[in-house]
């Protein structure tokens, strides 16, 4: 795997180094002392399918507080999207600072996301698989989120959702901690 360092502290854009022949290709998704190796967060409590019929469907803003603040290591499996990826820890030298990639089948980028960072995304073809290794368990009482179209951060998506939840709707604007 080839581990790309972002401007965001703790993000990194990771790339598979598949193996071809004429059976198809083999590549490793994870690998624990490699993740560590590069300082990247290696524990994994859960792991997440996201499906997506709809193009343009969003997802996000979502993090979790400290203590139970959650690295994420994203990979799309089937179709594509546009993740943004939002430092949200005052203090930091890149608060407020954020990130775009697309992550999709075809590229086989993975998104390590760390703790103190939000992330959203917005599926760029039907039928969108999304996989995600989380470092922590869901805590509900830790869980926030803030709007796709907050002004505090000025986000350029490359469309218009079409489909998003009551709930990322419903969202009040970021506020720091």
């Amino acid at each position: 795997m080839r581990f790309s360092k972002q401007e965001i502290s703790g993000v990194w854009l990771i790339e598979g180094e598949p193996h071809v022949d004429s059976r198809g290709s083999l590549r490793r998704h994870f690998c624990q002392r490699e993740f560590s190796e590069h300082g990247l967060v290696a524990n994994i409590a859960q792991t997440n399918v996201s499906q997506n019929i709809h193009q343009h469907t969003l997802r996000g803003f979502h993090y979790q507080d400290p203590p139970h603040g959650e690295a994420k290591t994203i990979s799309c499996f089937r179709g594509a999207i546009y993740n943004i990826v939002v430092d949200v820890q005052p203090g930091s030298a890149t608060f407020r600072k954020w990130l775009s990639f697309e992550i999709s089948a075809a590229n086989q980028r993975s998104l390590q996301i760390p703790p103190g960072c939000a992330s959203a995304f917005l599926t760029l073809q039907p039928d969108t698989v999304i996989h995600y290794y989380m470092s922590e368990f869901y805590n509900p009482e830790s869980y926030r989120g803030f709007r796709y179209n907050d002004s505090f951060f000025d986000f350029r998506w490359p469309a218009i959702p079409a489909v998003i939840s009551e709930k990322d709707l419903s969202y009040p604007d970021f506020k720091p901690l």
